[in-house]
């Protein structure tokens, strides 16, 4: 069953935290994760299994979070301010993707910050940073390191004209993509065949769709029908960023 969940909504668990020694904020869209986690949660899953988590962090300006690695797969997606991470510049609308267990960053805040969805399919308790735990990375056995990074793409500053799609990241064979969709007023959409890969999440970059605003967000579980979804009055930007089955999953 897929989970929707409006910026609106998320709002109310903004809060501040401290990310190995960076104030940043955190807002909590889909599941539990290291932000929000209390002594009334739920035991976590296991670090890697099937558990969609979102949340929202907004970075400082000139604040650096390093190198670091998770146990899930993950999107991020800029969607405010700039800076780069590691080497590359980033501002909206980028997507980067990361296999389990690769190190990336540092993640450098420019003068307006930086803020980033970070999405994942798998449970992750939390960031290890590669300046304690680079040995320990290296003696993990089967990791595939493997990460990518956008060009930026620029909101339309009005949306008209036919529906049109581009690819963010080209689909690969084992079901990674990433697709922008641009939808004129009223335009509806049916996203890709949810079995080719291992989750989706849907990321309302502007406009609005089923009548919820910019920065809200949809996981389409694995075993959904192909998602539907209208755009509104000013049509809809959408990204659609789908995970790779593994060979334990096929």
């Amino acid at each position: 069953m897929s989970i929707a969940t409006s910026s609106e909504a998320a709002r109310a668990t903004r809060r501040p935290v401290n990310a190995n020694g960076v104030p940043i904020h955190t807002t909590t869209y889909i599941g539990t994760n290291w932000t929000n986690r209390t002594a009334d949660s739920p035991p976590p899953p296991e670090p890697g299994a099937f558990y969609p988590m979102a949340f929202l962090v907004e970075q400082p300006p000139g604040s650096v979070v390093q190198s670091h690695f998770h146990a899930a797969d993950q999107f991020q997606v800029v969607v405010a301010g700039g800076g780069h991470l590691g080497r590359h510049p980033v501002r909206p609308v980028t997507v980067h993707y990361t296999n389990a267990l690769t190190a990336y960053g540092p993640i450098t805040a420019g003068e307006a910050g930086l803020h980033y969805f970070t999405l994942r399919n798998g449970y992750d308790p939390g960031a290890r940073y590669v300046a304690q735990e680079a040995a320990a990375l290296k003696a993990i056995p089967g990791r595939k390191p493997w990460q990518t990074t956008t060009a930026p793409v620029e909101p339309a500053p009005a949306i008209t004209g036919a529906a049109r799609v581009e690819e963010m990241l080209e689909p690969r064979a084992d079901g990674l993509g990433a697709w922008r969709h641009i939808l004129p007023p009223g335009a509806r959409l049916t996203g890709p065949d949810p079995a080719t890969g291992m989750g989706q999440f849907w990321v309302v970059t502007a406009g609005a769709l089923d009548g919820m605003p910019p920065l809200s967000l949809i996981f389409v579980n694995p075993v959904d029908s192909a998602r539907e979804a209208v755009a509104g009055a000013e049509g809809a930007e959408l990204l659609i960023l789908q995970y790779p089955r593994r060979a334990a999953d096929a």
